[in-house]
């Protein structure tokens, strides 16, 4: 009889195959390195090939280790299909539910919406995930995580896409700039030399660049935030103007500072937020209750571009958030 590979020793490899880090994958997979070093160990004896190169300082997968780590997405993901097939059929939104979502929508938006998710669906257990869209969408690959929250635009590839609320950007700078003043701020009023921007690997900075239209293409900031709190503190220091989702403005993430935020006259760029699952998925049910009640919840929060709620601009000072002149 043939020895097969187990799914443990398989989600080893993919976690590896992710980090190429041992100590990274196993604090990732809650194991000791020992562990996982003696899963992979017991991977390569089970298929007869080396799947991993180690030395002292780095860690690469072989030709072969990277086409099975690719196989093994595709096996872990139709294994947790097949356990979600089996869970479908049960209460809906009951027992397990793995949820991505990225660093930009995350904080602004769970709050809104984790309370009335708890009140109607108290047999669910939530897991979430915050990290970055690209690294959100491989662990939906391998069947690591059931849906995610994402920005749009974003190449989802062959996912399941429900959008749910169009995100309008808003132009945040010191109060005392002069481009403060304006009472309806338009697009061809922003200067690209001035737009501080979050570093290369965030959806957001591409979504802002193409909110900028043609002018988005000479952007190319001297200096670069790693989050949105650091993004605002740069723009209060003095180095610049920056665009946030109307969602990260309604939630406060401007209280306590100088800085004011006005949306745009017209045409407004926005982000759209969207959840996404794999085509294979059998949680349908879950994903559509999920989904209406993300959208409901958020409007009714005002976290999003919605026409009524839009004004002139709002002030973010001595912690309260009031609407400008």
């Amino acid at each position: 009889m043939t020895v097969l590979p187990t799914l443990r020793q398989l989600r080893y490899l993919v976690e590896l195959a992710e980090r190429l880090n041992f100590r990274q994958a196993a604090d990732a997979l809650f194991v000791t390195q020992s562990t996982l070093s003696a899963g992979i160990k017991e991977l390569e004896s089970v298929l007869g090939v080396a799947l991993v190169e180690r030395d002292q300082r780095t860690v690469r997968l072989t030709p072969l280790g990277r086409e099975v780590a690719e196989r093994a997405r595709a096996l872990l993901a139709a294994a947790e299909d097949l356990v979600g097939a089996v869970k479908g059929a049960a209460a809906p939104l009951a027992g397990p539910l793995r949820l991505g979502v990225i660093p930009t929508i995350a904080p602004f938006l769970l709050p809104t919406i984790l309370p009335p998710l708890r009140a109607k669906y108290p047999a669910l257990r939530l897991f979430l995930r915050e990290d970055q869209t690209a690294r959100l969408l491989e662990r939906m690959e391998s069947g690591q995580l059931d849906f995610a929250l994402l920005a749009l635009p974003y190449d989802t590839g062959k996912l399941v896409v429900r959008p749910l609320l169009q995100d309008e950007f808003w132009y945040v700078a010191r109060e005392d700039d002069p481009t403060a003043k304006l009472t309806q701020f338009a697009l061809r009023d922003l200067d690209p030399g001035r737009i501080l921007l979050l570093e290369e690997g965030h959806c957001l900075r591409d979504h802002a660049i193409t909110a900028c239209g043609p002018r988005g293409r000479s952007i190319a900031p001297e200096f670069e935030a790693t989050s949105l709190p650091t993004l605002v503190q740069m723009v209060e220091g003095g180095l610049g103007v920056t665009l946030l989702p109307e969602m990260t403005v309604k939630a406060g993430i401007l209280r306590g500072t100088k800085l004011i935020a006005r949306p745009f006259a017209a045409r407004a760029p926005a982000r759209t937020i969207a959840l996404v699952a794999r085509a294979t998925n059998p949680l349908k049910r879950d994903f559509d209750l999920l989904a209406d009640l993300i959208e409901d919840q958020a409007r009714r929060a005002g976290k999003v571009g919605v026409p009524a709620l839009r004004r002139t601009g709002v002030r973010a000072r001595s912690g309260r958030v009031r609407q400008s002149d």
